[in-house]
């Protein structure tokens, strides 16, 4: 079954690379970007979507980090917080054995 999926994962990246390949071979004129306040240098379009994307991935990251930070400290608090309880659990158990001998 792990090698369906890796064959299936290969299959779509080979899939998305070919269309990227062949988006930037048909589009290679050059496209000046007009931004509100600055116009950018003339480019090819599959250079500015790149671009935006990879800006887009960044800035999502970036984004997203703070709740990352937070869930991983969440999930920190609640483990210790567990480990307390099974020492507490396992002290009672054990104090329960010796009182009923």
């Amino acid at each position: 079954m792990r090698w369906l999926k890796g064959l299936l994962l290969a299959i779509i990246s080979l899939v998305v690379v070919l269309f990227g390949i062949l988006f930037a071979v048909r589009n290679q004129q050059a496209i000046p970007l007009d931004v509100i306040w600055i116009e950018l240098p003339p480019a090819s379009l599959a250079l500015w979507l790149l671009a935006t994307l990879l800006l887009g991935v960044i800035l999502g990251m970036a984004a997203m980090t703070g709740l990352y930070v937070r869930l991983r400290s969440a999930l920190a608090r609640s483990r210790r917080e567990n480990r307390q309880q099974q020492l507490e659990l396992d002290r009672l158990r054990t104090q329960g054995l010796k009182e009923s001998h």
